[in-house]
């Protein structure tokens, strides 16, 4: 069969038809003979490097600035180079879902303030477009994870160290009233420890993937110590929300790489391995429980409902959140937090002021309506779809680009899981994890076999 795209697809038909379509490779002659554009994906590549290396140190100001550079390259790259199916329908749905946003925009009650929101958002999505376009080289995911790592890295230790020299909390993260009020949690760079908790999941799902990948045992052994300066790191943060994250996250990538090897396992293995696993994992998390009492306590204050602090917060927001999408259900209060900064005071609680929904499947819908949530949750569904397409396929070519795909689908259920219980997904150097992370999934679009035989 004919594995191409056909001039008769209706997304080539519109990209000949368009205006918009017509200005992708409106400048391929100039391409063809620049010398700066044939190093197009190098470049691309540094500029991702750059934005991943100053993300956990800086502000969100020079953050800003890198994403301009990164939207401004890729617009360059779009109209001076035609590329054959770069549209998948992850770029499709992410598409609509700004399409929606907007609309969010358009009948916000707050309009300006809504657009500084989605001239935010914008700039996250050609940042995923720009990573959707050079991450077909598998190469230059490994390069990027690899500077990735390298910086959680030095997030992680610094972070390890403010456990054992103590800290000062820069805000009341624990309940005043709990026993564990007085144990540090960690916040490293990023000056949260939720936030840290977060940025730190893709380097867990990364350096699994590096663990198995890198081929020299010094390799290996660094691999090794990220995974664990990391994952220690997580727990050190007492971000409940990351905690809950890490556990999807390792089941993800287990039940993936236990599909990826199958085939090499002897019947029994095949049979008991996973069983075996999950009881060895839930005796030591309930050894851990019984000796470690901070951790048995913070465990348990997830299920007090109104008895934690933290919790009562929370349910008395998400309360507030219910009533102005009520008020809104359709298209929403508008994008950003400054409408929900603006808006959310006429429906809190006295003496529950917050900055967020604490929930991003709730920010969602409250800040784009019904129709946003809908687009945003067939982003999910595509992404999960042509993630284990993928695999599948690069299992049975026995590619590595295969584990890549495992990590990346693994980080993005840990973000997603965290993202429940908390909105510092909404934060730049988490939001552009997230979208480079998609990004990777979306590169590598699995045609459909046309009707023509050979």
């Amino acid at each position: 069969m004919n594995l191409t795209v056909t001039n008769s697809s209706p997304l080539i038909k519109w990209r000949k038809s368009s205006i918009i379509g017509k200005l992708i490779g409106l400048l391929s002659n100039w391409h063809t003979g620049s010398y700066l554009l044939q190093y197009g994906d190098a470049i691309a590549s540094i500029l991702v490097a750059i934005l991943l290396i100053v993300a956990p140190f800086t502000n969100t100001s020079l953050i800003g600035v890198i994403l301009i550079a990164c939207g401004g390259f890729w617009a360059l790259l779009t109209i001076s180079e035609i590329k054959t199916n770069q549209i998948t329908a992850i770029h499709l749905w992410i598409f609509f879902y700004w399409l929606v946003s907007v609309i969010a925009t358009a009948f916000s009650p707050l309009k300006m303030s809504s657009l500084s929101g989605l001239i935010k958002y914008s700039l996250y999505l050609t940042l995923f477009a720009l990573g959707a376009r050079i991450f077909r080289k598998t190469q230059i995911i490994s390069w990027i994870s690899t500077t990735f790592l390298l910086i959680s890295l030095i997030v992680s230790s610094y972070g390890i160290r403010q456990q054992f020299i103590g800290v000062t909390p820069l805000a009341t993260w624990t309940d005043p009233t709990s026993p564990t009020a007085d144990v540090t949690r960690v916040y490293s760079y990023l000056g949260n420890p939720n936030l840290l908790g977060g940025y730190l999941l893709p380097g867990v799902a990364l350096s699994l993937g590096a663990l198995i990948l890198w081929k020299t045992i010094p390799q290996k052994a660094l691999a090794l110590v990220i995974l664990l300066t990391n994952t220690a790191c997580i727990y050190f943060t007492g971000s409940r929300g990351a905690w809950l994250a890490l556990i999807a996250l390792f089941i993800t990538f287990f039940f993936s790489l236990n599909y990826w090897w199958a085939e090499y396992f002897s019947p029994f293995w095949r049979k008991w391995l996973v069983p075996i696993i999950f009881a060895c994992f839930a005796v030591l998390v309930v050894v851990a429980l019984i000796v470690v009492e901070p951790l048995r306590i913070r465990v348990l204050s997830m299920f007090s409902w109104r008895g934690d602090s933290s919790n009562n917060f929370r349910i008395n927001v998400w309360y507030a959140v219910f009533q102005m999408m009520r008020d809104y259900p359709i298209t929403g209060i508008g994008v950003g937090n400054q409408v929900f900064n603006q808006i959310y005071p006429l429906y809190m609680k006295t003496n529950y002021t917050a900055l967020s929904s604490y929930s991003i499947f709730l920010e969602i819908p409250l800040e784009t309506g019904l129709l946003g949530i809908t687009f945003f949750m067939g982003i999910l569904v595509s992404v999960c779809k042509s993630a284990i397409a993928q695999i599948k396929l690069f299992k049975g070519q026995n590619q590595e680009r295969g584990i890549w795909i495992i990590a990346t689908l693994a980080a993005l259920v840990g973000l997603a899981t965290q993202g429940v219980f908390d909105t510092v997904w909404f934060r730049p150097q988490i939001n552009t994890l997230w979208w480079l992370l998609i990004g990777v999934i979306a590169s590598y679009p699995l045609i459909k076999p046309s009707l023509k035989r050979y």
